[in-house]
């Protein structure tokens, strides 16, 4: 397994989502935290009638005569940072919780202090195990992480204490459940099942708060094989394909990670968000965004407009928004340039692809035949969109004549005005439009 690849993929899956852009905690999309793979306490899920799940199970298939297996669970732990005003007179400086009145926000000089969730990775290993033995007896490991406060004053310029930073993490627990079944000789379905057993507060299964401070965040798994490959579920070989459906994932997907050209199959990571096999980090981004449904130019770019003042809460917010900032305000310019675009794997154009038998070389509209080359013009019908309505009584060429799915034949049209005509005619998207035989009048005059 190339360790440095998978953890480069488990890295981004981790903080997917994590802070978005505009990355401030002011913004509404970041008001609600954390909400890739969570698992509940059970409590709360059984509350909830079910509707929230307090386990999370990954199922798949390992190949090999006498396989082991490690599995390693991550996910993020919520922690809830507070800022408290000064103590009251007569108090001191170690106020109890009960005594402590906390605010949204705080300014000290030029530097901006504000209530914010944050969260501390957290890992659950469970040691190599043969999968012969798990088929006799499953294995469970529970664990716990216990709860936290720590206190860090905030010095205003004269070094009085001004406020104070209170980061309070509560106690989680949960239990990894493994084990295995040889479905055929030489193959094994292994389950993974992962559950949160912390125990709420009586009267917290409403406080949303209270709750999510008990929940795993990210949830996620990373299974190691030793001596056995593992199948894709996406692309499954035939003879494994029956195995493969049969599979029962749960609030997560399984996907084959690693070196793909040295067709390596000993890892697999199972997140909470889909995937294709073999994922990759593309090398052109410049670092983590947290927001990989982005465009890294994009969101570089947006960050560089930002106002002084949201760039200062941005760089006050914590230490996974801050370096975004540094980095993107000292990134070079060929950096930028290499963020706008690459070509990977180019091909020729497979045309049966495109059009599998489907061309038809004349058809007659109004007693006028047509074939590639002719011009129309363009009729859209009543139920138009704004495309259609932009279109309307633009004078287009046949570029080709096809047939859908349905059976109905379709003009493929290039627009006469359109600028990349050419690209249109060599059968690129967003240059060709089609529409129906009852959709165009034939143009007879010339150009």
């Amino acid at each position: 397994m190339n360790e440095e690849l998978v953890d480069r993929v488990v890295h981004a899956v981790l903080y997917e989502g994590y802070i978005l852009y505009p990355y401030r905690a002011s913004a509404k999309k970041n008001r609600q935290r954390f909400t890739f793979g969570r698992v509940y306490p059970e409590a709360y899920s059984l509350a909830e009638k079910g509707a929230e799940p307090f386990l999370m199970q990954t199922e798949c298939l390992l190949e090999g005569e006498a396989p082991s297996l490690e599995v390693t669970v991550r996910f993020l732990h919520p922690l809830a940072r507070v800022i408290a005003e000064p103590p009251l007179p007569g108090i001191g400086n170690r106020a109890s919780e009960s005594s402590e009145r906390t605010i949204p926000e705080l300014w000290v000089g030029d530097t901006l202090y504000q209530s914010w969730q944050e969260a501390v990775e957290r890992k659950v290993k469970a040691p190599l195990h043969s999968l012969q033995s798990l088929s006799r007896q499953a294995e469970t490991l529970a664990f716990r992480f216990p709860e936290s406060t720590q206190r860090e004053p905030i010095l205003d310029g004269a070094e009085r204490v001004a406020g104070t930073i209170v980061r309070r993490q509560r106690a989680v627990e949960g239990r990894v459940e493994i084990a295995s079944n040889e479905v055929e000789p030489g193959l094994f379905k292994i389950t993974v099942r992962i559950v949160n057993t912390s125990v709420l507060a009586p009267g917290s299964v409403a406080d949303q708060e209270a709750v999510l401070l008990r929940t795993f965040a990210s949830t996620h798994t990373i299974l190691r094989a030793e001596e056995g490959k593992f199948v894709s579920l996406i692309d499954p070989p035939p003879s494994r394909a029956p195995f493969a459906v049969a599979c029962q994932n749960i609030g997560t997907w399984p996907v084959l990670v690693g070196e793909e050209d040295k067709g390596m199959r000993d890892a697999m990571v199972s997140s909470p968000i889909i995937l294709y096999d073999y994922p990759k980090i593309a090398p052109e981004s410049p670092g983590d965004l947290f927001d990989a449904a982005e465009i890294d130019e994009i969101l570089s770019l947006r960050i560089l407009a930002m106002t002084d003042y949201e760039k200062r809460e941005m760089r006050s917010l914590d230490a996974h928004a801050r370096p975004i900032l540094q980095r993107t305000e000292t990134l070079p310019e060929e950096q930028f340039l290499k963020m706008h675009g690459v070509v990977r794997n180019l091909q020729p154009v497979d045309e049966d692809f495109f059009n599998p038998g489907n061309r038809i070389e004349t058809v007659s509209v109004g007693g006028v035949p047509l074939r590639a080359g002719s011009r129309v013009r363009i009729r859209p019908r009543a139920h138009a969109d704004v495309i259609d309505l932009a279109l309307a009584g633009k004078i287009a060429v046949v570029e080709a004549i096809e047939c859908d799915a349905e059976n109905r034949i379709q003009l493929a049209l290039v627009l006469d005005e359109d600028p990349g005509k050419d690209l249109g005619m060599m059968r690129q998207p967003g240059h060709r439009f089609f529409y129906g035989t009852d959709e165009i009048e034939p143009v007879t005059e010339g150009p």
